[in-house]
């Protein structure tokens, strides 16, 4: 699974006893890489977004900033 993608869903699987993988771009490519693969699923640009925002929001609360 991509980092970023369904965090949730991926402890959720562990739990269970799944062995996942996070795959996560590096390297002079890692741009590339990252875009391609969201390409394959636009699903998942909205994943990565409301991730980024809610992280966002974790940091500004637990800061008390706002």
């Amino acid at each position: 699974m991509l980092y970023g993608i369904k965090p949730g869903e991926q402890k959720r699987l562990a739990r269970e006893g799944y062995n996942i993988r996070v795959l996560i771009s590096y390297g002079k490519a890692w741009y590339k890489w990252y875009v391609r693969r969201l390409a394959e699923r636009p699903a998942n640009v909205g994943f990565v977004v409301r991730n980024i925002f809610s992280k966002w929001v974790e940091f500004c609360l637990s800061a008390k900033i706002g």
